[in-house]
C-alpha cells in the first residue's frame, strides 16, 4: 500500500488548524492555483508543490489562517451597515478591517503571526504599491493597511511596498493623527472599530464631509454580542469570502440612487485597480456605484487604434494546439453532460414552445377551455368557455455572447464561461436561432505597443485609453456550431487572458449586431463585471474605463434596439447591468441561462 504523501499530510494538518482557529468543525481545505478563495465553508489556498517547500507552506497557512480569522472574528452584515458608498473609502474600509481580524491573530499566536506575514508577501508582490513611480499612483487602501497593520502588530511594512507606502506615509500620518492608536484599542469590538475607522477616513478627506454619521442602533448596544454569534454562525456561509459584500449590493445602490445630487461630487473617484475581494485586502477593488451614476462631462479618448486587432481564433493558434485545447474543455464538459443535456432539452423546449402555438381565450367555438369547466357546469348558456391556438411569428433573432477573457477570469471562471458559450450555441442552433461568439482581451500586460507609442511621444497627459486591443471572433453569427466548436477550446490557452477594456468590447458587438438583419437582437455578456487596464488607468483619472462602461451600458439599455443581458460569473454584475445574475459554479447554468434568454424571447 502507498504511504500518504507530504502533501496529504500537510492538507489533513491544514484543514485541522483551520477548524481549530475558526472553532468551526465544518471548514475544509482546497487547493487552487488561482488567488485564495472561500466558498461557503471551504477554504480554497495556494497548492504547494509536492515536495511542500517551507516558503509554499507558510504561504499557504498564511492564507488559509486569515479566512479562518475572518470566519471567527469578523460579521458581514455589521461590516456593511455603514459601509460608505465611495469607492476608494469603501476599498479603505475593506483593508482596514482585514487588518483588524488579521491583527488578532497576528498578536495572539507566534505561528500564525509569521504564517499571515508570509500570506501577506505574496499579495504585496501582486499589488500596484510596488511599481508606483510617484504618490499617485500608489494604492491608497494598500498603503493605509499596510502603516495600520504596522501599528496594530509591531510587523514592518514588506521590503517591495516600503516605498511606495513612504510616498504617502507623510499625508497618512498627518491626517489621521491618533486614529491609529484608537483603533488599537478596540481590535476586539468590530462595531467600535468600525466607527472608528469610518472617522479616521472622514480625517483622510474620502468620505463626504456632509454625510450623515451611522445612526446609533439599540439592539447593537444590548444584543451586539448575540447578533455578531448569530451572524458569524450561519450569515453568508452559503457565500464565497469575495462575494462577502454582494448582499448589501442591491441596498446600496438603492441608497446611492437617492442622491443624484452628489454624483458630481463622487463622479472622479473611484479605485482603478479592479477587484473588491473582502479576503483579499491587497487585490484591486470593484467599486460598487448605482448603474445610472454617470456625469455627462465623461470624456472617453483612445490614444490610438493603431495596434489594436480584431482576430479569428484559428489565427491565434495552430490546429493541432486548438485540438487539444478542445479535447481539455471537453474532458471538463464530461463530468457535466447529464447538466448540458437538460439544459439543452429544456431551453429547446421553452424556445420552441414559443415559436409553434400561443391560445386566444374565451372565445364563442373552439376547443372547450378546461379552466372553464366550473363555468360550463354552473352557466350552460355561456358562450365565451372555448379557446383557439394560433400561430405565433417567432421574430427572426441573433444572440451575440460577449465573452470576458481577461486575466481574472483565469482557472474555473473561463471554463464556465467556454461551457456557457457551447452549451447555449448549441442549443440555441436546434431552435434556429443564430448564435455569434465573440471575446474581448488585450494584446500585452501593461500597455504593449500604444503605450510604448505613448513614452514615445513625449508622455502627454491624460492619453485615454492606453493599451492594444484584442478582439476575439470565435464563431460568426452565420456560422453553424460545427464550424466553430473547436474555436471556444483557445480560451484555455496559456497566456490568452490578459486585461480587460469592458466598454469599448460592447460598442464593438453591439456594432456588429446593429448590423444584421435579424428582427431581434440579444446581446449576452458573459462577464466579472470590471474593466481593469493597469496602463491606462496609471495615467487618467480613477475609475476611468468604469465610467465609460457603464456610459455604455445605459445608452445600450435606454436607446438602443439591442437587449441587453449580463452572466456574472463568480462575481456581482447587477452594478452595472439592470438585467443581470450571477451563478458561482456551472451547474447553476440550467435555471440561469433559461430564465433570461426565454425572458429575452417573451419581450416584445
Amino acid at each position: 500500500m502507498s504511504e500518504e504523501s507530504p502533501l496529504d499530510r500537510f492538507k489533513s494538518a491544514l484543514t485541522g488548524a483551520s477548524r481549530a482557529l475558526a472553532r468551526d468543525a465544518e471548514l475544509e481545505v482546497a487547493w487552487t492555483a488561482d488567488a485564495p478563495s472561500q466558498s461557503g465553508k471551504t477554504l480554497r489556498v495556494p497548492m504547494p508543490s509536492r515536495s511542500v517547500p517551507r516558503e509554499q507552506a507558510m504561504a499557504a497557512r498564511g492564507a488559509a489562517d486569515a479566512m479562518a480569522l475572518r470566519e471567527r472574528h469578523h460579521n458581514p452584515a455589521l461590516h456593511n451597515r455603514h459601509a460608505p458608498v465611495e469607492p476608494i473609502a469603501r476599498a479603505c474600509y475593506d483593508a482596514v478591517e482585514q487588518v483588524r481580524y488579521e491583527a488578532l491573530g497576528a498578536n495572539g499566536y507566534a505561528g500564525i503571526r509569521d504564517n499571515l506575514d508570509a500570506a501577506m508577501q505574496v499579495r504585496v508582490g501582486s499589488d500596484p504599491i510596488t511599481r508606483a513611480e510617484n504618490a499617485e499612483g500608489v494604492p491608497v487602501q494598500t498603503a493605509l493597511s499596510l502603516l495600520l497593520r504596522e501599528r496594530l502588530t509591531g510587523q514592518p511594512v514588506p521590503e517591495a511596498a516600503r516605498a511606495g507606502v513612504d510616498m504617502l506615509r507623510p499625508w497618512i500620518e498627518a491626517a489621521t493623527g491618533d486614529d491609529f492608536d484608537n483603533l488599537a484599542q478596540t481590535l476586539d469590538d468590530q462595531k467600535a472599530f468600525q466607527d472608528l475607522a469610518l472617522a479616521m477616513l472622514g480625517h483622510l478627506e474620502m468620505t463626504r464631509p456632509d454625510a450623515p454619521p451611522p445612526e446609533p442602533e439599540d439592539s447593537d448596544e444590548q444584543g451586539g454580542e448575540e447578533e455578531t454569534e448569530e451572524d458569524e454562525q450561519g450569515e453568508d456561509s452559503g457565500e464565497p469570502e469575495q462575494r462577502g459584500e454582494v448582499a448589501s449590493d442591491a441596498q446600496e445602490g438603492e441608497e446611492t440612487g437617492e442622491q443624484d445630487s452628489d454624483a458630481e461630487m463622487r463622479e472622479d473617484e473611484g479605485d482603478a485597480d479592479g477587484d473588491a475581494d473582502d479576503g483579499e485586502g491587497m487585490l484591486p477593488v470593484r467599486p460598487n456605484r448605482p448603474w445610472n451614476d454617470l456625469s455627462e462631462r465623461f470624456d472617453y479618448k483612445i490614444y490610438t487604434e493603431q495596434f489594436d486587432e480584431v482576430v479569428a481564433a484559428p489565427d491565434l493558434c495552430d490546429d493541432d494546439e486548438l485540438t487539444r485545447l478542445r479535447a481539455y474543455l471537453d474532458a471538463q464538459l464530461k463530468g457535466l453532460q447529464g447538466v448540458v443535456t437538460k439544459l439543452a432539452n429544456r431551453l429547446q423546449r421553452r424556445l420552441m414552445a414559443q415559436q409553434n402555438r400561443s391560445w386566444d381565450f374565451d372565445q364563442e367555438e373552439g376547443l372547450l377551455d378546461a379552466a372553464r369547466l366550473a363555468r360550463v357546469v354552473t352557466m350552460p348558456g355561456h358562450a365565451l368557455s372555448y379557446k383557439v391556438e394560433r400561430d405565433v411569428e417567432f421574430k427572426d433573432t441573433v444572440v451575440t455572447l460577449l465573452l470576458d477573457n481577461s486575466g481574472s477570469m483565469r482557472g474555473r471562471p473561463i471554463s464556465i464561461a467556454a461551457i456557457s458559450a457551447d452549451v447555449l450555441a448549441r442549443t440555441l442552433e436546434r431552435c434556429g436561432v443564430k448564435t455569434e461568439i465573440l471575446g474581448f482581451t488585450t494584446r500585452a500586460w501593461k500597455g504593449g505597443q500604444s503605450r510604448e507609442a505613448w513614452l514615445g511621444g513625449g508622455k502627454p497627459a491624460h492619453p485615454g485609453r492606453l493599451n492594444d486591443l484584442r478582439h476575439i471572433v470565435y464563431k460568426q453569427a452565420d456560422e453553424p456550431y460545427r464550424r466553430g466548436r473547436k474555436n471556444l477550446g483557445l480560451m484555455m490557452r496559456e497566456g490568452l487572458l490578459k486585461e480587460n477594456i469592458d466598454g469599448e468590447a460592447l460598442i464593438w458587438a453591439h456594432t456588429r449586431l446593429l448590423a444584421r438583419p435579424e428582427d431581434r437582437r440579444i446581446l449576452m455578456v458573459i462577464s466579472d463585471g470590471a474593466p481593469v487596464d493597469d496602463s491606462t488607468l496609471s495615467v487618467n483619472s480613477a475609475g476611468y474605463l468604469e465610467q465609460h462602461l457603464r456610459r455604455v451600458i445605459d445608452w445600450i439599455e435606454k436607446q438602443s434596439p439591442v437587449q441587453l443581458v449580463a452572466i456574472g460569473i463568480g462575481h456581482d454584475v447587477t452594478r452595472y447591468y439592470r438585467r443581470a445574475v450571477t451563478i458561482m459554479d456551472v451547474e447553476q447554468l440550467g435555471g440561469t441561462m433559461i430564465e433570461q434568454l426565454a425572458g429575452l424571447f417573451e419581450e416584445e
